[in-house]
């Protein structure tokens, strides 16, 4: 149902790999169910040293979890195709279609956790100027808000 290829995302580089449909899947069926290995938050200061810190998720609020099988090497769109639940009964992380996947299609997945959360990840080109954004909005959306003062 899937295979790991060259991702066209990315810089390009060797290691740009992505997860990619080799069938047709279709809008809600299980892609993908991957392992994961818990660690305490407070060990992630060893991780932040290596690689692994940029295929690590969130795993609950006192844990971070490395993804087994497939689920560290599907990358993200703002724009999803598939999204994934936390099974903490199973300890895995299960894939599942957001939109119907053509075969030869690149899965992705929104980073952020929700398909429609459009904060900036701190890997993107444009991260510095959409942190700007949000904030310049935030400003705004406060200033709104405010009452006007009274003389």
């Amino acid at each position: 149902m899937i295979e790991v290829k060259q991702s066209k995302l990315g810089d390009g580089g060797e290691f740009n790999r992505g997860v990619f449909a080799t069938v047709d899947i279709a809008k809600g069926q299980l892609i993908h169910q991957a392992p994961v290995v818990p660690y305490p938050n407070e060990d992630h200061e060893h991780i932040e040293k290596t690689i692994l810190e940029d295929y690590v998720f969130e795993y609950g609020a006192n844990h971070t979890a490395i993804l087994l099988g497939y689920g560290s090497l599907i990358n993200h769109s703002y724009e999803p195709n598939a999204t994934y639940d936390i099974n903490f009964e199973n300890h895995t992380f299960d894939f599942y279609a957001y939109k119907d996947i053509k075969a030869g299609e690149e899965i992705l997945i929104n980073y952020n956790g929700e398909e429609d959360n459009m904060d900036p990840l701190w890997f993107l080109d444009d991260y510095e100027e959409r942190m700007r954004e949000m904030q310049d909005k935030e400003e705004q959306d406060d200033e709104l808000t405010q009452e006007p003062e009274q003389k």
